[in-house]
């Protein structure tokens, strides 16, 4: 015999000598003897047992999810109803069993061993043909059409065309399946069986499809007989391979995606890296590029294999850990390349805690470390404190300028702004504070009076009005009035967790007060767009909502008006509407038309004011 064990067990021929020989090494034998040493041999110096349990080990280890028929496809016709299970559905012991019989099968006397020729006499094709040239014309259409057919006929065409009754076209098409079977299992298709072998190893566990037909020239010709391509006839010899997508694939093949995804889950690899990686399941390396970015949820991006979720927070973390660099929320969006708005974008990376800004437009991983850009009043504020309670603007200046993207003007003219005040010495430091550096309470410019769809019920408790668009309902998160977020008891550099049923919501304070996605919060009441939540935290931190659908159509102005700041029972005059309105936003009851309309143009709800004819 001049079979080593390679030759009729595929997968050590695209398994990693590395990965073998800490479980296969024997100390009677060369390394590599797998395939450097006939099988006979091996079996004399160490036992036919030992062989079977290395095989077995290794197919345990490294082969759980295959098929027993792809990893020693003689399997196949000395227990076919075992090499459709996989070594994680059997264990150790019973694999050695299995692979043990073949072995001794194999190894029997050769005067009782059926001879395998080393090539055939004739042309595969020509084989193959001689089967179905010898059954009649009903048989051969059944064949074509049904057994070896892309769009498989129906019973009840067949019968019609045969004039016979599908019954006996079922008969005639279960009796070829088991007549091609018997043939499969003799003398004649010895060949075509190694064939068939061979092809399981070059295929690997998963490969497109069209791989089939450019495997060997012969399977790109036509059967005579049946006038089909040879390789359609191959196909249906492959047991155990699925079609999916285009690619065939050893076992199931959403198994396959999984255990692919399962590979890149702590984060990105580089591409070369991830071949290897792939090659362990039993793809083809030339093929291993090609199957990831078949798999659903990975992407290779900049020679790098990533997650790639339906979340636009995870896709903007795996183009930053790709990158490895702080980047701007345009690039991110490129990088991207979906229809994601940059507004979205920009809101996700404000929002969410992955990502901190580290300079005036770019972002980058929290996890990277480093200091926090929060915009230019509050980066000299943070200089200031640094210093010890005050510092010269020049110093400021120069520090700011050399890490940060910014001008020395904006620094000198925000140095010179509200917020900051000289000191004795000409140097500058925080307004409303102590020469020691404590400060007072934070005091936005505008309260909660003043600030644009901010309401007050009866109460006293504040709300704030979300008008749901797309983004709200994609997940974005979104900003927040800074009188409002100062109402909630932050302050910037804060941030606040609000308790829901559907999770938390998360408000921080960075450059701007920003609210986290609500989606969740949204699903509950199945809003759309145009429908308005009114939100407000409790004083235990639990997110309070009221849910309004979108104002019916028809609805008289001034019900339009008071459906804004959440006020949906009927009224009797506009006077009184005016009333509510203006206790809502803060105003004595004895507030007069003027003022309620000035109070709401300071605010800004020009949308009140236009159905009020202001």
């Amino acid at each position: 015999m001049n079979l080593s064990l390679s030759d009729i067990a595929p997968p050590l021929r695209w398994t990693s000598p590395g990965q073998i020989a800490p479980i296969a090494d024997e100390p009677q034998l060369p390394e590599a003897w797998w395939q450097a040493i006939p099988l006979d041999r091996v079996c004399a110096i160490v036992g036919t047992q030992i062989v079977a349990g290395r095989l077995a080990d290794l197919a345990v280890a490294h082969w759980g999810h295959l098929l027993l028929g792809d990893i020693l496809p003689l399997l196949r016709f000395s227990d076919p109803a075992e090499s459709e299970r996989t070594p994680e559905m059997l264990g150790k012991d019973v694999v050695q069993k299995l692979f043990g019989g073949v072995l001794d099968r194999l190894l029997e006397p050769a005067a009782a061993a059926v001879p395998v020729p080393a090539r055939p006499d004739r042309p595969l094709p020509e084989v193959i043909d001689a089967v179905f040239a010898a059954m009649d014309e009903r048989q051969r259409a059944i064949a074509r059409d049904r057994l070896y057919a892309v769009n498989r006929v129906t019973l009840d065409e067949l019968a019609q065309r045969f004039s016979v009754t599908r019954e006996r076209i079922r008969q005639i098409e279960r009796d070829l399946r088991d007549h091609v079977e018997a043939w499969l299992g003799g003398p004649e298709a010895v060949a075509l069986v190694a064939h068939v072998t061979w092809l399981r190893g070059r295929l690997g566990s998963a490969v497109p499809a069209d791989d089939l037909a450019a495997a060997v020239p012969w399977h790109r010709g036509d059967l005579h007989a049946l006038g089909i391509p040879a390789w359609r006839f191959v196909r249906t010899l492959l047991t155990g391979y699925e079609q999916a997508d285009g690619w065939l694939v050893a076992g199931g093949a959403d198994e396959l995606r999984e255990k692919t995804r399962q590979l890149f889950a702590d984060g990105p690899r580089p591409l070369a890296e991830a071949v290897s990686m792939v090659a362990q399941l039993g793809v083809r390396e030339d093929v291993a590029e090609r199957w990831i970015l078949a798999v659903p949820q990975l992407r290779v991006l900049d020679q790098h294999v990533v997650p790639w979720p339906r979340s636009i927070n995870e896709k903007a973390e795996a183009v930053l850990a790709v990158a490895k660099r702080p980047m701007a929320p345009e690039e991110i969006q490129e990088r991207i390349g979906e229809d994601y708005s940059l507004v979205g974008i920009r809101n996700q990376l404000t929002a969410d805690d992955r990502f901190r800004r580290v300079d005036r437009n770019k972002y980058g991983l929290t996890r990277w470390g480093g200091d926090e850009y929060l915009g230019i009043r509050e980066m000299i504020a943070r200089e200031i404190e640094r210093a010890g309670g005050e510092a010269s603007v020049s110093t400021i200046v120069t520090s700011l300028t050399s890490r940060y993207d910014v001008s020395e003007s904006s620094v000198r003219a925000y140095s010179g702004g509200p917020g900051f005040e000289r000191t004795q010495r000409g140097w500058i430091r925080v307004a409303g504070t102590s020469p020691t550096g404590e400060a007072e309470p934070y005091q936005p410019r505008k309260d909660v009076p003043e600030t644009r769809r901010s309401f007050r019920s009866r109460d006293g408790r504040w709300w704030h009005r979300v008008d749901v668009n797309a983004e709200h309902l994609r997940g974005s998160g979104s900003p927040l009035p800074t009188g409002f977020a100062a109402y909630l008891g932050m302050a910037p550099g804060g941030q606040l967790t609000a308790a829901t049923p559907s999770g938390d919501v998360v408000i921080s304070w960075h450059n701007q007060p920003t609210m986290g996605s609500i989606r969740n919060v949204l699903a509950d009441f199945k809003a759309g767009e145009g429908d308005h939540v009114f939100l407000t935290v409790s004083d235990g931190g639990e997110l309070l909502t009221r849910f309004l659908p979108g104002a019916p159509t028809g609805m008289p102005p001034l019900n339009r008006a008071l459906y804004l700041i959440g006020y949906t029972a009927p009224v009797t005059s506009e006077a009184e509407g005016l009333r509510l309105i203006g206790a809502r936003i803060g105003l004595p009851e004895s507030a007069t038309r003027e003022e309620v309309f000035a109070r709401l143009r300071e605010r800004g709800d020009r949308d009140i004011l236009g159905y009020l004819g202001g």
